[in-house]
């Protein structure tokens, strides 16, 4: 890497640092451009080199909180011997992260402001990889013989849409609450389509 390319990475990091920060303490709608400009002492054009919008830099950010996510969901999943125990891990691993990562506000209200067409399409993107990463778990509970052959890719999408709906409908309750809440889910889910 040459010295333009190093720098042009080191303003990318000071970028996306003092705009987790700030998003996570305004909010997506109060947290301005100019804010984060502001915050990095770069200019708007540098910005606008690395992502091309607000909401650039902010899906950006969620899809670095994503890969976070897997790769602590790669260290937990080890630990569980069948897929009916891995499933019962994800949700107690989506519960903590949700409640407890900084940015779950400012994604909140991202998810539920208008979106232009740049956002459908990286959302969609990732729900294509949450889609994918279920299918290949309710798949693994299908090969290993807990679960009934049936259709993964169907239940990929229950998974997901329950997960989804659990998410908005759990806000306001504790984080007990949220938890036994994500675990009576996934026995209703595994009720039925678990092969005992």
């Amino acid at each position: 890497m040459n010295k333009k390319q190093l720098q042009s990475e080191q303003t990318k990091k000071r970028v996306v640092e003092a705009a987790r920060i700030l998003f996570a303490q305004k909010g997506y709608k109060a947290t301005s451009i100019e804010d984060i400009v502001a915050a990095t002492g770069s200019s708007k054009g540098n910005l606008y080199y690395h992502f091309k919008s607000k909401e650039g830099l902010f899906l950006y950010l969620i899809d670095e909180w994503d890969r976070e996510w897997e790769e602590k969901w790669q260290e937990k999943e080890p630990l569980y011997k069948t897929t009916t125990e891995k499933l019962y891990g994800f949700a107690e691993l989506l519960v903590h992260d949700d409640l407890n990562h900084p940015l779950t506000k400012a994604a909140d209200e991202f998810f539920n402001s208008d979106k232009t067409t740049e956002v459908e399409e990286r959302v969609g993107e990732l729900v294509d990889r949450h889609l994918q990463w279920n299918q290949r778990l309710i798949q693994q509970g299908i090969d290993n013989g807990e679960f009934r052959k049936g259709s993964a890719k169907e239940h990929a999408v229950i998974l997901e849409s329950l997960l989804i709906g659990l998410s908005q409908m759990s806000r306001k309750k504790s984080p007990e609450e949220i938890l036994e809440l994500y675990k009576q889910a996934m026995k209703v889910l595994l009720y039925g389509i678990a092969d005992r």
